[in-house]
């Protein structure tokens, strides 16, 4: 039975309960034994994690270890020890350059899976267009400084959003509660209390949630004048982001497939074959709901 260590940043966080739920259905299918663990956005716990794992008596080491890193890094030292062990590595949303060195010499697959971070950026400034087709200021909450997903996302955004419409940045951790600090921070000072602010986006669901939940904290008037602005996020999952779309918490997300299943499916073939697949793959996503959509509701 294939033996496979699945790596994510946190449990606090609905695309990575997405990841989780997608290699547990590919896992099934391809009758693989599956072991997720959680590194709590702790790149050396993650680090010490993987390593743990890689240093079992073989009879024991899982044969494959796909992992969504903290660090921007990849932990290029822990999959050099992984190649060195003959297991199998799956980077998921980073494309770190050790994949093709690594690539010359493993003996088990080695590649990359990764959402489309720099279009769902210009997707969400596309959304941000289609909302404030006048123009205006928008509290944006960014991922992590480190975290070249969350540097990609801004790249779209930038690139795709009017020159009317100003980004005034704050920094989360990919989790609601990152978020909520992030904001009640911000509003304790003047320049929040100055700031005529027309949308509220994050560069995740729950981290937009975070935001209201906020928000929801002012006194009355405060209180509603926040949360009748319109709010965005990225992740749109079935359950939580498209749900808070159709109920109006959210005006708007982007759809980012989940990628983990993916990567184990791309991962069996390549061990069944004996073959190396594609050293980098994207996934793509789109506007919930779609941009002609939300053009209409606004004109």
């Amino acid at each position: 039975m294939l033996k496979l260590l699945i790596s994510l940043p946190t449990r606090d966080n609905d695309f990575q309960a997405a990841q989780a739920e997608s290699a547990g259905q590919a896992a099934r299918k391809f009758g693989a034994e599956l072991e997720i663990v959680y590194a709590d956005n702790d790149a050396v716990n993650q680090s010490t994690q993987i390593l743990k794992a890689v240093q079992t008596p073989p009879e024991s080491r899982p044969q494959a270890i796909v992992l969504e890193p903290v660090s921007g890094t990849a932990l290029p030292q822990v999959a050099r020890a992984a190649c060195s062990a003959g297991i199998g590595w799956v980077v998921l949303n980073r494309y770190p350059e050790y994949v093709s060195e690594l690539r010359r010499t493993a003996k088990a697959p080695l590649f990359a899976v990764s959402s489309d971070h720099v279009e769902i950026g210009r997707i969400q400034g596309r959304q941000f267009a289609a909302l404030l087709p006048q123009g205006g200021l928008a509290l944006y909450i960014e991922g992590p400084s480190h975290s070249s997903s969350a540097q990609k996302r801004t790249s779209g955004m930038m690139e795709t959003k009017p020159a009317n419409i100003q980004i005034a940045t704050l920094k989360g951790q990919w989790t609601e509660e990152s978020a909520v600090r992030a904001v009640r921070s911000w509003l304790k000072l003047a320049t929040a209390q100055n700031s005529a602010i027309d949308l509220v986006a994050a560069q995740d669901d729950s981290m937009a949630m975070g935001a209201r939940k906020a928000f929801q904290e002012l006194p009355g008037p405060d209180r509603a004048r926040w949360l009748n602005l319109p709010f965005t996020g990225c992740d749109g999952q079935l359950s939580t982001g498209q749900a808070w779309v159709r109920e109006g918490t959210l005006a708007a997300t982007v759809y980012i497939p989940p990628i983990a299943g993916q990567a184990i499916e791309i991962l069996v073939q390549a061990m069944k074959t004996g073959s190396q697949p594609a050293e980098h793959s994207l996934t793509a996503s789109y506007s919930i709901p779609p941009l002609d959509t939300l053009l209409s509701k606004r004109s």
